[in-house]
């Protein structure tokens, strides 16, 4: 049984640990409110680009001049994972359900006889993945310094990406992060991104515009920065769903923390109390001695 001491000292640390979190809880908060601003802000402009990218492709389909973005390398051998996860920790599985995924995806890969090459933005997707896929590591972008997620940082991996396709090192692309719905719930996604896939449900009659110059020309222009986009709307919305992800995570450590102080509490308060009975029944039995 542990002493009257080390109750109260446990107390004392758990007490520490419950300031911590909730000010953790407090700061994720904060984040998260201008984290989901910016995510939900983006959405509308994604989902038309995509619109747009969408009719510009299904008129460009099978054509001979289709840029390689859209008509692909004609092969599906090699892939290219992009793995986006965050840089910190302690956001309850948030980091660790995008792992699963891309960790599905990637064995599934293997075991079909496909070459599977990963690149991962931000630490914890690596650290989770090195060990059963390290060897298919080509790439780590370090995202530690980035405060806020710009559109600049969507380019620098866009560009690393697209410098790989040209060169010929992938077929496909696939992006990996987690769609923001609200601070408890949060959906790992995979999202290809090379060659551009036409949104399901999505017919070319759609369109009510006319395009100068053609669409191959259009699109040979716009394809790269559809790259950029979905990275850059992935990054907003994982940044939203880490910040939402960590402030449940740290909720429930306070609450659990404060749970831990009363059974610490009761516990000490029933030892306190079996010592100081102790003492009275010795005080009691040697006064009834003399």
């Amino acid at each position: 049984m542990p002493s009257l001491k080390d109750l109260k000292n446990r107390i004392e640390s758990v007490k520490s640990t419950r300031k911590i979190t909730k000010a953790m809880q407090m700061v994720a908060a904060a984040k998260l409110r201008r984290a989901q601003e910016a995510a939900e802000m983006s959405r509308p402009y994604a989902e038309r680009f995509n619109a747009v990218m969408a009719g510009l492709a299904s008129a460009a389909a099978g054509s001979d001049s289709a840029p390689k973005l859209l008509s692909g390398t004609g092969s599906d051998q090699t892939h290219l994972l992009v793995v986006m996860t965050a840089e910190r920790g302690l956001c309850g599985g948030f980091n660790t359900n995008i792992a699963k995924i891309a960790r599905q995806k990637a064995q599934d890969l293997v075991a079909a006889g496909k070459t599977v090459k990963i690149l991962t933005v931000g630490k914890k997707g690596r650290d989770q993945l090195k060990r059963d896929f390290g060897d298919h590591f080509v790439g780590h972008v370090d995202m530690t310094e980035v405060k806020n997620v710009g559109y600049g940082d969507a380019q620098n991996v866009a560009r690393d990406v697209l410098a790989r396709f040209d060169a010929g090192e992938f077929d496909v692309a696939t992006l990996f992060f987690s769609k923001f719905q609200n601070v408890v719930t949060q959906i790992p996604t995979a999202q290809q991104i090379i060659p551009f896939e036409v949104p399901e449900g999505y017919e070319a009659g759609e369109t009510l515009y006319d395009y100068e110059p053609d669409e191959e020309a259009i699109l040979a222009d716009l394809l790269p920065r559809g790259v950029a986009t979905a990275i850059f709307s992935g990054l907003l919305e994982n940044g939203a769903s880490e910040q939402g992800a960590r402030m449940s995570a740290m909720d429930n450590a306070t609450r659990n923390a404060g749970e831990m102080i009363d059974k610490l509490t009761i516990e000490f308060n029933r030892s306190r109390q079996a010592v100081i009975t102790n003492e009275l029944i010795e005080i009691i039995s040697g006064a009834e001695a003399l």
